[in-house]
């Protein structure tokens, strides 16, 4: 006897995603978002910094922390 919960005609049911998946999904969702809230953030710095204060910075380098004469 066939069983009155089987899917006959139509679109078969989808399983849902397990947690497995579900916890990737989020941690690439974070991925995405981090990556592009630094983007934007790049995109707006560099499109509100004048190329004036580009050039008069002083270059800095790994021992720029430390005073030297």
């Amino acid at each position: 006897m066939r069983s009155s919960f089987t899917s006959r005609n139509g679109f078969a049911l989808m399983k849902t995603p397990n947690y497995r998946r579900l916890a990737a999904r989020r941690r690439w969702m974070v991925v995405g978002a981090v990556l592009g809230l630094a983007l934007a953030s790049g995109l707006i710095g560099s499109l509100t910094a004048s190329k004036g204060d580009l050039l008069a910075r002083p270059t800095t380098g790994p021992f720029s922390y430390f005073p030297h004469s």
